[in-house]
């Protein structure tokens, strides 16, 4: 399915009215991140995107204008060595302000005020966040794609990798290489702050219930302080439960889904009835997904039916429990609304999200699942296969 400028000027009315609704005295919108430049133009460059409120979307480009052209449906595409000739061909007048003040540094910020007049300077982060999480027939569609190889992978993919002795380094150096065999595009991209993530967050046994700085449940040791993800050293034994979760994007857009395999063994009781209540958790969380269901009451419902038993160790180990069951997901992983405290607006059709409800197992490792979700009239429609038991792995 092409990209077409339908597409694209759907995207900008739809912000733009958002806009207006919000930001009532808006004058210009100033897109520089790379996420929001592939959202609004099709391609990603070194450039900047200037959307006046009644006025025509122009998109100017230091490098490379070249290929904007060649990738883009826009018709305003024009070459820039500096904002200085943006500034010269559509005016410097920009009035009130908004652009991505979660993205755009001081320095940058300075060198457009050197060339553009602005009155007031607003953030239009959540604005463009929130018209995004609602999506196109065309993304949807590359999102299904991406969520059939990626349950593919996970499935079939994944277990004949496994094998005694192999460093968590090495399974995801072969993990990486298999994701590229079923079409995953090499990159997964998210939207918070310095968020670095080598291939997903995947770890042997014990260690995915290591403390990181990564905002969710489960962990990782890293390959040392300075690198805290990409595998450790540690080696793959018999009775180690395997914990992937990764992201897989095809065309720009991401699904994503986590699977728990045990190697050479069955798992331990404790760890398949933790499992079975996470899935149990996915189910339940994925039949509110409809137009009109409010994500933090979504929340409450299901924290209050756990019990203090349930919730020991529940999205996360110890004291590291991340207070959410699932995220919105597109050209981001981590992306608006959230399924937690403080999200009262209601759902729409056709958003998505990833649900990932997982328990900790001390001395064992993290147990759980999540799948990709569509929002529909009758509930979540999973687009990852869903809510898999753990997976026995016996090598061969």
């Amino acid at each position: 399915m092409q990209l077409s400028k339908q597409e694209l000027d759907n995207r900008r009315v739809n912000f733009c009215a958002a806009m207006d609704e919000v930001f009532p005295d808006w004058d210009t919108a100033v897109i520089i991140s790379k996420v929001n430049q592939y959202y609004f133009t099709g391609t990603v460059q070194d450039a900047l995107l200037l959307i006046p409120r009644g006025g025509e979307m122009t998109y100017h480009v230091r490098r490379s204008c070249e290929r904007a052209e060649l990738e883009s449906p826009l018709d305003r595409i024009y070459p820039m060595q500096s904002y200085r000739d943006a500034a010269q061909r559509v005016g410097a007048a920009c009035g009130n302000t908004y652009l991505e003040k979660e993205v755009v540094t001081c320095a940058m910020l300075e060198r457009l005020q050197t060339y553009f007049r602005m009155n007031t300077v607003g953030s239009l982060d959540r604005v463009v966040r929130m018209v995004r999480a609602v999506k196109s027939p065309y993304e949807l569609y590359w999102m299904e794609r991406a969520g059939g190889q990626h349950d593919l992978l996970l499935r079939q993919g994944v277990p004949p990798l496994l094998r005694e002795g192999m460093s968590e380094a090495e399974f995801i150096a072969s993990l990486f290489k298999e994701s590229f065999r079923y079409g995953h595009d090499g990159i997964t991209r998210f939207h918070g702050f310095q968020t670095e993530i080598a291939c997903g967050q995947i770890a042997f046994g014990e260690n995915s219930l290591f403390p990181t700085s990564f905002n969710g449940p489960g962990g990782e040791r890293g390959r040392s302080p300075a690198i805290p993800v990409a595998g450790s050293g540690r080696r793959l034994k018999k009775g180690d439960l395997v914990f992937v979760d990764i992201g897989f994007g095809h065309n720009g857009y991401n699904t994503d889904a986590t699977q728990v395999y045990c190697f050479g063994a069955e798992p331990s009781r404790e760890a398949l009835e933790a499992h079975r209540l996470c899935m149990d958790i996915e189910r339940r969380v994925a039949r509110q997904l409809m137009p009109g269901a409010v994500p933090s009451r979504i929340y409450h419902s299901i924290m209050a039916d756990l019990g203090d038993e349930r919730k020991r160790d529940f999205m996360g180990f110890g004291s590291r429990a991340v207070q959410f069951l699932g995220h919105g997901i597109g050209l981001q992983v981590d992306e608006l609304p959230v399924i937690a405290r403080g999200f009262e607006e209601p759902l729409e059709e056709n958003m998505a999200f990833a649900i990932e409800p997982k328990k900790g197992i001390a001395g064992a490792g993290m147990v759980g699942v999540e799948d990709t979700y569509v929002v529909t009239a009758t509930g979540g429609r999973c687009i990852t296969g869903g809510n898999r038991e753990i997976i026995i792995v016996n090598q061969l």
